[in-house]
């Protein structure tokens, strides 16, 4: 699958932050089969807790790192931090997070349309976290996102899919690759989304405060699979009334 100018294998993306120790992070990455992390550089940049030395353990070789604005709330705040990004010589790529609001931790649609647009004309490849709004996920394809990444329910919830009508909609409207972010809970979460059309899955949470982080990656490997392979076989289609599945000719007795 093609995003932009790069090319995965995987469909299952992972995150860097909650693990208990970066030891843990490494063994789950390997397990998930990931080729793609994300990682919030301004909490690299900052040395913030937990994120000391993040960056000696992944190895750059082995996954495509997609940096982040994690922990910005403005429009300005984002462009800074993509700035630097680019700057630490990460590479252009850069998901777009602006989220100004601490409870619920939404993303803020318009905040995040204003600054896509200044980075995509400042030549990143812009991969936006948006609430599932079919809309906006359309207006940003539009000006030259190269995904759209809606969340399922809010950020490290586990709620599973909570937005299930609305990214059907964004799935059939999209000519990007959907990345489904945020909110999914258990394998079973991702396969339906990966049913349902969805190109990629980006956990995080679910994987890094199981009780098992590197089972759980794995299960999540199998399940983004499940679910990919299920939609390219095409399901049965739903029906009202039960449909025998043995034929009813040439049975004993008739």
């Amino acid at each position: 699958m093609r995003v932009a100018d790069k090319e995965f294998s995987s469909r299952l993306w992972v995150g860097t932050g909650k693990f208990d120790d970066f030891e843990v992070m490494k063994k789950a990455h390997e397990a998930s089969g990931a080729e793609v992390v994300t990682v919030a550089i301004r909490r690299v940049e900052s040395n913030a807790k937990g994120h000391e030395g993040l960056m000696k353990h992944l190895d750059l070789n082995k996954y495509w790192l997609l940096p982040n604005t994690a922990g910005c709330a403005t429009v300005e705040e984002a462009l800074r931090v993509a700035r630097l990004s680019k700057a630490m010589g990460v590479n252009n790529w850069i998901k777009l997070e602006i989220i100004p609001d601490a409870k619920y931790l939404m993303p803020d649609p318009i905040a995040t349309f204003e600054a896509a647009k200044i980075l995509i004309d400042e030549e990143f490849v812009v991969l936006p976290y948006i609430g599932a709004d079919p809309i906006l996920a359309k207006r940003l394809e539009e000006i030259g996102c190269a995904t759209v990444m809606p969340l399922a329910s809010p950020i490290g919830t586990g709620q599973g899919i909570k937005t299930l009508e609305n990214i059907k909609i964004i799935i059939e409207q999209a000519n990007i690759p959907v990345v489904v972010d945020a909110g999914i809970g258990v394998p079973s979460d991702a396969s339906k989304v990966m049913e349902m059309g969805a190109d990629f899955c980006l956990i995080n949470t679910a994987i890094a405060q199981a009780k098992d982080p590197v089972k759980m990656a794995e299960a999540f490997k199998l399940g983004v699979k499940a679910g990919r392979m299920a939609y390219e076989a095409g399901r049965i289609p739903v029906k009202e009334y039960a449909s025998a599945s043995s034929p009813l000719t040439g049975i004993v007795g008739k």
